[in-house]
């Protein structure tokens, strides 16, 4: 169970009425992004508060009026879901810091430079960001905010989130090292393995992913694998 120094104030009000719960912020965080979270860790106290602060519970008529349920885990969902997190400074900061990182690291992942055909170095998207002049919401989703920040900085830096197919074909003695570490990179559309025990794949991934998987393989294979963009 989360302290109560850490824990953060979730607070859902309707009709007059205060709800609140006592949380771990990345507890919170999680959950809003749609992870599954161990509520016996992530609630600092047990029940539902009119004030927390004051230490004062709010009436079990009122919690059943509300929430139509008694059942603690649905009334934290509904709160975490509808309601609103009071985070303080430092942990507001220390969650748009960890969240821009997820951002930046997304777009680097999935997007390129229409422009070159290759990835934007991670510090471009930051400058690009920072004169968007985005506000990064350190409780929603990755995948939301991308779509955001897409549409501010695609008028400061050339941005695309085309998909590429490539193919691959890497040596026999390679292929065990490569092979598991591919799918994190694209989707692997067809496959076969050739008589000399070599790979030949054909995969389409974000045009970002391009430079990440000559990499990974030039690493590896010390530049015996083949790829081209069909």
């Amino acid at each position: 169970m989360v302290s109560l120094d850490e824990a953060v104030t979730a607070r859902f009000e309707t009709a007059g009425n205060r709800f609140e719960i006592l949380i771990d912020p990345k507890a919170a965080q999680n959950f809003i992004e749609g992870q599954d979270i161990d509520w016996e860790d992530a609630i600092a106290a047990d029940g539902v508060w009119s004030d927390s602060a004051k230490g004062e519970r709010a009436s079990e008529y009122l919690v059943s009026n509300t929430f139509g349920s008694l059942d603690l885990i649905d009334i934290y969902k509904k709160i975490l879901g509808e309601g609103n997190i009071q985070l303080t400074a430092e942990q507001r900061k220390e969650m748009v810091d960890s969240k821009k990182k997820q951002i930046v690291s997304y777009i680097i992942s999935n997007a390129m430079n229409p422009q070159t055909g290759g990835a934007h170095p991670p510090q471009r998207i930051e400058n690009a960001l920072k004169e968007s002049r985005y506000t990064i919401d350190p409780m929603e989703n990755v995948d939301e905010q991308v779509q955001k920040v897409v549409k501010k900085i695609k008028t400061l830096i050339p941005i695309s989130f085309e998909k590429i197919r490539v193919a691959t074909k890497i040596p026999a003695i390679y292929v065990g090292k490569c092979y598991g570490q591919l799918s994190n990179l694209g989707k692997i559309e067809n496959e076969e393995y050739q008589k000399d025990g070599s790979w030949v794949g054909l995969m389409e991934m974000p045009a970002g992913s391009y430079a990440k998987l000559e990499d990974l393989l030039g690493s590896i294979t010390k530049g015996s694998a083949e790829t081209k963009i069909i």
